[in-house]
């Protein structure tokens, strides 16, 4: 059986959510609903001519072809759009950040909880191969003692990119390049090497000046399990460099740069090393220059395990929980930089952020 997909908003990033559905051998598109009736148009012209079109969220959810709703609008839509979902018993899929708040976030989860309803956030960076074997390698203790996890995103974007849509200059939409592009690295060290104790973060706007959003960020991080480590993001440095995922620890280190590695070195080193050192794909197109260069395949691993975590009845594997603590660390960045001082995690008085 193939699983129906309906996917909530056509703009930039949807052409991605529909190529991965199309490519799947498990899910399909079988709707697309956006305000403006024309993109939702183009985007099923493009990949399902069968695919319905809505204008309105309450119609797609009543189509009986839509298991799973993509939710793929601005980030801070995203609530109001997983309630819906969870009210009728649809499962959901939803573009990072989960929320702009904690709050929002425990709303969406308890839904989503008492509905029965999977979600799952796509942070699909996590899916790449040099991250598991990172991640297997901490799991099993092979770093030893770790003492820094970085992640380096130093990317380029126009001024165009930030006129595009009117919510991509308005901090409190998610705009920021904390909160909508490094988000997605906070959440792989995150996901490494477990939730922060702490977190200091500076942002300015050093090439955008004509937006009011920070679209650099420099921050350090004391993890709660022990180690530091540091985000540092940009879209404002041309021409834009693959990301890296920098971990060291007494016994090994390891680098990801794109989607391959660049390091991979251990002092009890292992048969099976050389292998690992060419596990990834240094092609894969990872959007430092552009933000549609990215390839699909990830997505589509995210969607082809709901369809399998529906149909056996288990867990996604990437729940919602589990990239709370990504966005609680990104929301103490913003807070540090309000107070210009180090900020203490759990976070407490998460309202003021956004003012």
């Amino acid at each position: 059986m193939t699983v129906g997909f309906g996917v909530l908003g056509a703009g930039m990033i949807s052409a991605l959510h529909a190529d991965a559905l199309r490519n799947s051998p498990k899910a399909e598109l079988a709707a697309v609903c956006d305000v403006q009736r024309e993109r939702a148009e183009k985007l099923t012209a493009d990949f399902a001519p069968d695919a319905n079109v809505y204008t309105k969220l309450e119609e797609m959810l009543n189509d009986p072809r839509v298991d799973v709703v993509s939710i793929v609008t601005p980030n801070h839509l995203h609530t109001d759009a997983v309630l819906a979902a969870a009210a009728v018993g649809k499962h959901v899929l939803c573009e990072k950040p989960p929320a702009m708040s904690l709050a929002d976030t425990d709303r969406m989860i308890d839904a989503c909880d008492r509905a029965g309803s999977k979600f799952g956030i796509f942070v699909q960076c996590r899916v790449r191969q040099p991250i598991r074997l990172i991640k297997r390698a901490l799991d099993e203790g092979r770093f030893g003692r770790v003492l820094r996890a970085d992640a380096l995103m130093k990317w380029h974007r126009t001024g165009d990119y930030y006129h595009r849509d009117a919510w991509r200059s308005e901090r409190s939409s998610g705009a920021g390049v904390t909160i909508q592009h490094a988000f997605h690295y906070i959440d792989l060290l995150q996901y490494l090497m477990g939730p922060a104790a702490t977190v200091e973060a500076r942002m300015c706007n050093l090439a955008h000046q004509d937006v009011k959003i920070e679209d650099t960020l420099d921050s350090h991080i004391k993890f709660a399990g022990g180690g530091q480590g540091s985000v540092t993001a940009s879209t404002a440095l041309w021409p834009g460099t693959d990301v890296r995922i920098e971990i060291y620890g007494e016994q090994g280190a390891a680098i990801m740069k794109g989607a391959a590695f660049s390091l991979w070195r251990f002092k009890d080193e292992r048969p099976e090393d050389e292998t690992i050192r060419t596990a990834g794909d240094s092609d894969q197109a990872a959007a430092g220059s552009s933000p549609t260069a990215l390839d699909s395949i990830d997505h589509q691993i995210v969607i082809d395990d709901c369809v399998d975590a529906i149909t056996e009845q288990r867990e996604v594997m990437i729940p919602c929980r589990s990239v709370r603590p990504s966005l609680e660390m990104a929301l103490a960045m913003y807070k540090s930089d309000k107070l210009q001082a180090p900020v203490s995690l759990p976070l407490e008085d998460e309202a003021s952020i956004w003012e």
